[in-house]
């Protein structure tokens, strides 16, 4: 139930948002993990960023159902999760019991994080930019609490902007759905999607987190050794098997990327 009054902020409503998606969340390819493919796939991006785990100590940011908290917790980091839906904590909790996982998943702000300085070695984000409401502090943030020399990875995408054989393709998908040939059955209800271009409208990458702003701004806290990987494919291709066609291709060809950046040690 949506909430209104003076102290019902834009904060309070992307938390909502996420809390009603937590029920199905894991059900969509690019949230759930499908195949044996895509979870290698995950860990070679995070081998070559942030190379062998030796037991540190690994933040996933906006942790959701827990999906990249376990990927980090088979490649073998000491993981923390962190999510201020406390549905989808619910979630996290109870496939980290099933699988009998070490990781630790705490509720909280993924842009007011409640640890001290320099706490750990590596964080990670996955399709959380979009919803900062202050990305400046955020990202000055992350850089407070990990420690010096500690890796961030921030896997995101502008999903806003469309290129020419994106805008191709999503043609030829509306053309076979008004056939009754198109559809995956993974598209928001009428509802969520309608809440999802309300928020999006109001934050500050409403016009897209393109990857070299999000590197500068990121640069800008004081992050440094900065990379954009856009060596990607291996994940979208394990994720258009199990999507419709046109959407398979879409994932392929959107502006999707990782980034690296290093807290200086000095």
């Amino acid at each position: 139930m949506n909430m209104v009054g003076a102290n019902y902020t834009l904060r309070d409503e992307i938390r909502e948002y996420w809390s009603e998606r937590a029920a199905t969340f894991d059900e969509s390819p690019g949230h759930g993990i499908f195949s044996e493919s895509e979870r290698m796939a995950w860990h070679g991006l995070f081998a070559r960023h942030l190379g062998p785990a030796e037991g540190r100590s690994a933040l996933d940011l906006a942790s959701g159902t827990g999906v990249v908290s376990h990927l980090l917790d088979e490649l073998g980091f000491r993981v923390t999760g962190l999510d201020w839906s406390e549905t989808m904590l619910e979630r996290a909790k109870a496939k980290s019991a099933v699988r009998k996982s070490r990781i630790a998943f705490r509720l909280g702000d993924a842009e007011r994080i409640m640890e001290e300085d320099a706490s750990f070695d590596v964080i990670v984000t996955r399709h959380l930019v979009w919803t900062l409401v202050d990305p400046a502090a955020a990202f000055a943030e992350w850089l407070r609490v990990l420690k010096p020399g500690g890796t961030l990875i921030v896997i995101d995408g502008d999903f806003v902007n469309q290129g020419r054989i994106e805008r191709l393709i999503v043609r030829l998908e509306s053309l076979l759905a008004r056939r009754g040939r198109g559809g995956n059955g993974t598209a928001l209800s009428g509802d969520l999607a309608e809440r999802h271009r309300s928020i999006l409208a109001r934050l500050p990458f409403r016009e897209g987190a393109r990857a070299e702003k999000v590197a500068a701004m990121v640069e800008q806290a004081g992050f440094c050794d900065i990379a954009i990987d856009r060596r990607l494919g291996a994940i979208h291709r394990a994720q258009a098997r199990h999507m419709s066609l046109t959407r398979g291709l879409v994932r392929q060809v959107q502006h999707r990327y990782a980034i690296r950046a290093v807290k200086p040690v000095d």
